[in-house]
Formats: C-alpha cells, sequence, structure tokens
C-alpha cells in the first residue's frame, strides 16, 4: 500500500512525539487506558484520543456523575469524536468508518498510535499503512466475541477475521500488545503477529491506593455472603451459569447472596436482555444492582469475587477485588488463570459448569478462614506482579521504543 500524502495537523509540535489512542468508546477509554495516557503525558508525549463519544458516566472518576468525554478533557489530551460504532456491520458503513480514520491520521500525523480491541485494530491499522505512521499498536485485550462464541454469526466471521488480522497486523511496522501467554500463543501460531513485534503486558494494571484491603462484613443467619459478579451483562462473560449456580444453592440451603453489578451491552452481540434480568431479580436467586460507581467501596460489603467468564485479556474486575484482598472465583480459561491460583488466592472451575461453580461457591461460602486467607494472597500477587505503575512502565516503555526514543 502506498501511503498517502500527509496533511499538516494543526498545532502538532515539534519537540514532542504525538501518541494517538484509537478506542471504540470514550468511557473504555477511561475505565482501561487512562492512566496510561497519564504516564505517556508526562513522559513527553502529546496525548490525542479518538473515540466514539456518548453521555455514560464514568463509574469511579474523580467527579460523581462525570462524562467519560469530560474527564478526558480534564486530563488535557485532545478528543476527536468519531462515528466508528462498534457493532456496525453495514459494509458502506464501514468503508466510511475507516475513510474517517485515514483522515484523521493523514491530518493529525501521529508519530505513533495504538489500537484498542478488534475493530479498532483492523481499521487502525489500515489507516496507519495508507497514511504511512511510522508504528502502530495493536491492543488485543482477549480474543473476544468472534473467538470463543458458539452462536452461528461467530462461526462464519471467525476466518474471516484470522485472514484480516495477519493480513493488517503482520506488518513491519506494527506491534502486537496481548495481556496473557495462551492469547501471545494463539497469534504467534496463526502468523497473525511477526516474532519479536509482540509483547505481553499483563492487563491495564490496578490502583493499589484506591483498591485497598478491608476487613468483609460479619455474617450471620440474618446476613450472609455475598459474591459479586462485576462485569458488562454478557452470556459469555458466564452470567447465565452463575445464575443456574445461585439456583443450585438456593434448593441446596446454602446461605449466600449472588449480586450482578453491571448493564447490558446493546452493541454486543453477546449481550442478555434486560426483560431478562429483571425477571431473574423477580426470582430471587441472584440480586441484579445495575452499573454502580464506586466499585472500591462495594468491593468492601463483598466477601467473594467471581468471574466464570468464556475467555479474557486480564480481567480488571477480578485484580480489583484481589486488590481488596477478597478471594476469587473464575473459569479456567485464558485470562483468567492469570490471576486466579487455583487453591491459593481462590477457586478454578471449568468454564460453562454451574454445577462446579455451585460447588466452589459453597466452599468458600462455608469457610470464612479459607476466604480470609485466600485473599490475603490475592493481594499479595497483585502487588507483585499487577500494581498499575508496574504495568504503565512496561507500556511507556515500549511506546518509546516504538517512537524511537531511549526507554528511562
Amino acid at each position: 500500500m502506498n501511503p498517502a500524502p500527509a496533511i499538516p495537523a494543526q498545532g502538532q509540535t515539534e519537540t514532542r512525539p504525538k501518541l494517538l489512542y484509537l478506542v471504540t468508546e470514550d468511557w473504555y477509554f477511561c475505565s482501561h487506558r487512562i492512566a496510561h495516557a497519564r504516564a505517556a503525558r508526562d513522559a513527553g508525549f502529546e496525548v490525542v484520543v479518538a473515540a466514539h463519544v456518548n453521555d455514560q458516566k464514568v463509574n469511579d472518576s474523580p467527579v460523581y456523575g462525570e462524562t467519560a468525554a469530560t474527564q478526558i478533557r480534564a486530563e488535557g489530551f485532545r478528543l476527536v469524536p468519531l462515528a466508528l460504532d462498534r457493532s456496525g456491520r453495514n459494509p458502506l458503513h464501514e468503508l466510511a468508518a475507516i475513510a474517517e480514520l485515514v483522515r484523521l491520521y493523514a491530518r493529525e500525523r501521529p508519530d505513533l498510535t495504538q489500537h484498542v480491541a478488534l475493530k479498532p485494530a483492523l481499521y487502525g491499522s489500515i489507516a496507519a499503512r495508507l497514511t504511512g505512521v511510522p508504528a502502530y499498536v495493536n491492543s488485543i485485550a482477549g480474543l473476544g466475541y468472534v473467538f470463543v462464541s458458539r452462536d452461528f454469526l461467530a462461526y462464519l466471521l471467525r476466518p474471516f477475521i484470522r485472514f484480516a488480522l495477519r493480513l493488517l497486523l503482520n506488518h513491519k511496522r506494527g506491534h502486537v500488545i496481548v495481556q496473557n501467554p495462551d492469547d501471545r500463543e494463539a497469534l504467534e501460531i496463526a502468523g497473525i503477529a511477526r516474532p519479536g513485534h509482540i509483547t505481553l503486558i499483563p492487563g491495564s494494571g490496578v490502583d493499589t491506593e484506591t483498591f485497598t484491603p478491608s476487613p468483609p462484613p460479619p455474617t450471620n443467619k440474618d446476613s450472609p455472603p455475598l459474591a459479586v459478579l462485576a462485569s458488562r451483562m454478557l452470556w459469555d462473560k458466564g452470567v447465565g451459569e452463575l445464575v443456574a449456580a445461585a439456583r443450585i444453592l438456593k434448593e441446596k440451603g446454602v446461605a449466600l447472596r449472588v449480586a450482578l453489578i453491571g448493564d447490558p451491552d446493546p452493541a454486543n452481540p453477546a449481550s442478555i436482555p434486560r426483560q431478562t434480568l429483571e425477571e431473574w431479580q423477580r426470582e430471587g436467586a441472584v440480586e441484579w444492582w445495575g452499573q454502580r460507581s464506586g466499585m472500591a467501596e462495594i468491593l468492601k460489603t463483598a466477601h467473594i469475587a467471581v468471574l466464570p467468564s468464556y475467555r479474557e485479556g486480564l480481567p480488571l474486575s477480578l485484580l480489583e477485588a484481589a486488590s481488596c484482598a477478597r478471594p476469587l472465583i473464575a473459569s479456567n480459561v485464558p485470562g483468567c488463570r492469570e490471576i486466579v491460583r487455583h487453591g491459593k488466592n481462590g477457586l478454578l472451575v471449568p468454564a460453562r459448569d454451574s454445577e462446579a461453580l455451585a460447588t466452589a461457591l459453597s466452599q468458600l461460602a462455608q469457610d470464612p478462614q479459607l476466604r480470609e486467607k485466600m485473599g490475603g494472597e490475592a493481594r499479595r500477587l497483585v502487588e507483585e506482579r499487577f500494581a498499575r505503575p508496574l504495568i504503565t512502565a512496561q507500556t511507556v516503555a515500549l511506546y518509546k521504543t516504538l517512537a524511537g526514543q531511549a526507554p528511562a
């Protein structure tokens, strides 16, 4: 592909390298990437964020009720609204989205771009190659719906997505960040990333000063332990299996509250209908709390964190719970097993297995000493491997290398 002629960017500095983040949603940037962007800014990068902008509030923003766009601009980052639709499938609309990115990259002339998630990786790589961006990073945070879903649409899309990833990501100017060893191996075997062009950085990092250990509330006959699942309400997060496990425990008389924290995501094909969640709430086996702010405070009220997902990159919800010294229960799948060490800081169960999940929940619900021991181990692991300063340092070092600077 021949690079398109670049148009000088307005206000571009000559001395500061420009880093452009391409993200599907502004709220996702705030929850998973804003700490990296701060570190890049402090290391001398000019930061631009290109994303779809909506009015969604940020759960843990410094100002309660603040929108993601407001928080991004408050950090001093320039925000470029995009029409990119992460669930769009209309070919004409998708071509228009790619054309919009080509114009953006030609205008901004970034030294480095980071494309976060699958569609930005594909479309951003096209734009980067057409406009001659010197280096671009594709962050694959778990292989997602197309690779883990069993529905017919995902089955049809899978070979085309694999081919597109090989074509677009395997390039001399491209680099790939993965969050767990399984994803790295899968991408290498598929020929999607060149040798030496793939880096494992375990997640986004967790703020250990916000998510701090605290004693869980006392339990008794009237106040049973609380297990929480914090995620978008998607089938492939294992929400259906958790509801089935909660029913099993209720039938057996095991005292345990199970709370689902999060909203449906209509843009995701695996989204659970709101009506289904409301029916589960009325049934009484689980509680659906919806989207909540202040997860650090919520985790103080919990005794167990659970995520029976089908596949993950490196789930932030488990890291935050571990940082609060809560024991973990998760599926034995890529991403989750990097955080949960079976028998040490939590329990691993087979994916899509409600009976095994119910057994694990019952074990921790009835053993407060084991919960305390595993919670302490969970906090230790976060401090040693997943604390935010460790992760941001690795990320910024990669940025500097790709932008032609010597890492500090």
